[in-house]
């Protein structure tokens, strides 16, 4: 598939995206919702806005495709593509003003994503990966994407976005691969993928992902070289348990030790 408007359409929802959401960053009375009556799931104004925007993006230029979007639920379409959408991955960063949160856009088919976009709105810098694309694009302008490839995990930098990795029993498989790891760092949300995907870090490591929450890094880092798969190995892009690398080897030593954990995933 050679289609120039797929990347053409995901660079005018990113654009829009941006325009929709950065005046709610770090502005006075930022609210936000808990999607979750259990716990802490935040959306906020911000959100809402980006989705609306992308939205808006596609009827216009490809109403023919499929939309599964976090905050506005899924449209079927007619054409076999499927955009997925989170207007802000990383609302928790959102709400605490740093600026590791990102608009992720992917275009898939029944087999998984083809494409996807990165974008950090507040740095400009944006990660594109698919149909023959492998790059990002910022402040100190554009280059190729690439992984560090091969490396043992005692050398390896880890990343997932919290200490607590989703249920005890997932939090305690993290630990078994951060313990043989060389450095672990917490808190980037989707911007730890597209430092994996730039050459900066080896391992992402996270669980209870949705589709959306994955399908955009999944088609950049596949595109700059590095592996996206489950904790056994398999199809990642359904969400569930993550494990993005940098190169075979500390793909494979991480999953050894991910190996143990044993219980059925769940999504939230």
């Amino acid at each position: 598939m050679t289609d120039p408007d797929i990347p053409a359409t995901a660079h005018a929802m990113a654009d829009a995206a941006r325009t929709a959401i950065l005046p709610y960053f770090r502005s006075d009375g930022l609210h936000a919702d808990n999607k979750d009556a259990g716990g802490f799931d935040p959306v906020t104004e911000g959100d809402r806005a980006g989705e609306r925007a992308m939205r808006a993006v596609l009827a216009e230029r490809r109403p023919r495709d499929g939309i599964m979007g976090e905050e506005f639920g899924a449209v079927p379409g007619e054409s076999g593509l499927t955009w997925v959408l989170d207007p802000v991955d990383g609302t928790r960063g959102f709400l605490s003003g740093t600026p590791t949160w990102g608009v992720l856009i992917a275009l898939s088919d029944d087999s998984g994503p083809l494409y996807g976009l990165i974008d950090q709105p507040y740095i400009g810098e944006r990660f594109e990966g698919g149909l023959g694309r492998a790059r990002m694009e910022g402040p100190m302008g554009r280059r190729a994407l690439g992984v560090r490839g091969d490396r043992p995990l005692a050398e390896s930098i880890l990343f997932t976005t919290s200490p607590d990795v989703g249920d005890p029993a997932e939090t305690a498989a993290f630990a078994r691969v951060a313990r043989a790891a060389r450095l672990t760092r917490y808190g980037m949300d989707c911007y730890a993928y597209a430092m994996l995907a730039a050459g900066h870090v080896d391992l992402v490591i996270e669980a209870g992902l949705n589709a959306y929450d994955i399908q955009a890094p999944q088609a950049v880092i596949t595109a700059a070289g590095g592996i996206v798969s489950d904790w056994r190995g398999g199809p990642a892009h359904n969400g569930g348990r993550v494990i993005a690398a940098a190169g075979r080897r500390q793909h494979e030593e991480a999953l050894e030790r991910l190996a143990h954990f044993d219980q059925p995933a769940a999504v939230d």
